[in-house]
C-alpha cells in the first residue's frame, strides 16, 4: 500500500487555498492532444466511425421530458445490483462509446488517459478520482440499456433545444419540439432557477453523479454530472437557467473538460503498472461496493 501525504489524507483542507489559484492551473489542451491538434477533435462534420450521426439521431428523436423522468425513476433507486468498482470496470472493458468521433478505445483506457493527465498536472487526488470515475456511468449498458440513452452530449429537457447542440436538426423527429408545455425557452423552468431543479438528457453523467454524491466534494461532483454538457460548458447556451452557484462550480466542470476531451490517443495506458495506485485511491474515497 502507498503512503498517503497529509495533504492526501485531508484532501478538503487546502481546497480552498488551491481554488484561490485555480486560473492559473487551467491545462493547456495542446500540450494535453498527443498526436492531434485540438480542431481535430470533435469533429462532427466528419466523424471518423458511422456510428456517430445515427446514435445522435435516436438520442434527438427519444430524450424527451417523460422518458427522462422515467428513467430517473427507474435508475435512481440503485436496486438493479451491488459489486467492487472493479467489476464495474471489468464490463466497461467491453464498451466502446458510439457517440465518440474521437476515439475507438475502450472506456477504461479513456478512463486512464484522463486520470493519469490530471494526475501529471499535479492536481489533488480527488480530481484524479474524477478523471477515473466520470463515465463510470456507462455501465447502465450492462442493464440492457441502449447506447443513445447512457452516452452523448447532454441537454436539458422540458425546454426549447438549443441549436448549438450537436446535430440539432434530429430534433425535428422529437415530440417535445412540438409540445408547448416544453418547447418554450424556459419550458417547465423559471429563469435562472438553478441546474439542481433541470431535468437533463438521460444518461451516464446523472447516473455516475448519484452514484458517488456522497463520496467527493461539490468540485468534483459538478465534474462529474456535467463533463458531457458540451452546449453549456462550450456554447453557453443554457445560461439562462443557471444561478450564480452554477457558475461559480462551473470553473471546475472547465477545468476538467480539456482533460476528458484532449487526452484521447490511440496508445493505451500500461493497467498493470497503475492498478495498486488506483486500488488506494479508489480505496480511500469509496466503499468496498457500489450499488447500481
Amino acid at each position: 500500500m502507498s503512503t498517503l501525504s497529509a495533504a492526501e489524507q485531508n484532501p478538503l483542507a487546502s481546497l480552498d487555498v488551491w481554488e484561490d489559484d485555480l486560473l492559473e492551473r487551467y491545462p493547456d489542451p495542446e500540450a494535453i492532444a498527443q498526436g492531434k491538434t485540438t480542431e481535430e477533435y470533435r469533429n462532427y462534420d466528419n466523424p471518423g466511425r458511422d456510428t456517430v450521426r445515427e446514435f445522435y439521431r435516436l438520442n434527438h428523436t427519444y430524450q424527451t421530458y417523460d422518458f427522462v423522468l422515467k428513467k430517473e425513476r427507474e435508475f435512481l433507486k440503485f436496486d438493479k445490483k451491488e459489486m467492487p468498482i472493479w467489476d464495474a470496470f471489468t464490463f466497461l472493458n467491453q464498451l466502446v462509446d458510439d457517440s465518440d468521433p474521437d476515439t475507438d478505445l475502450d472506456q477504461l483506457q479513456h478512463l486512464l488517459q484522463t486520470s493519469e493527465a490530471i494526475r501529471a498536472d499535479g492536481h489533488p487526488d480527488w480530481m484524479v478520482l474524477v478523471g477515473l470515475l466520470h463515465d463510470m456511468g456507462k455501465v447502465l449498458c450492462l442493464f440492457g440499456e441502449p447506447q443513445w440513452a447512457v452516452v452523448g452530449d447532454t441537454f436539458p429537457v422540458g425546454c426549447a433545444h438549443s441549436d448549438k447542440i450537436v446535430y440539432p436538426e434530429f430534433f425535428k423527429a422529437n415530440p417535445d419540439t412540438y409540445d408547448e408545455r416544453y418547447n418554450t425557452k424556459y419550458g417547465v423552468y423559471a429563469p435562472n432557477c438553478g441546474l439542481r431543479n433541470v431535468h437533463m438528457s438521460w444518461g451516464h453523467d446523472e447516473y455516475v453523479y448519484h452514484m458517488v454524491k456522497d463520496h467527493l466534494p461539490e468540485q468534483g461532483l459538478y465534474m462529474l454530472r456535467y463533463h458531457s454538457f458540451y452546449p453549456q460548458h462550450r456554447e453557453k447556451a443554457y445560461d439562462h437557467l443557471m444561478d450564480d452557484h452554477d457558475r461559480e462550480m462551473f470553473k471546475w466542470v472547465d477545468l476538467f473538460n480539456p482533460y476528458d476531451l484532449y487526452s484521447k490517443n490511440p496508445t493505451p495506458p500500461n493497467w498493470a503498472e497503475l492498478r495498486p495506485y488506483y486500488e488506494d485511491l479508489v480505496a480511500k474515497y469509496l466503499p468496498a461496493t457500489l450499488k447500481f
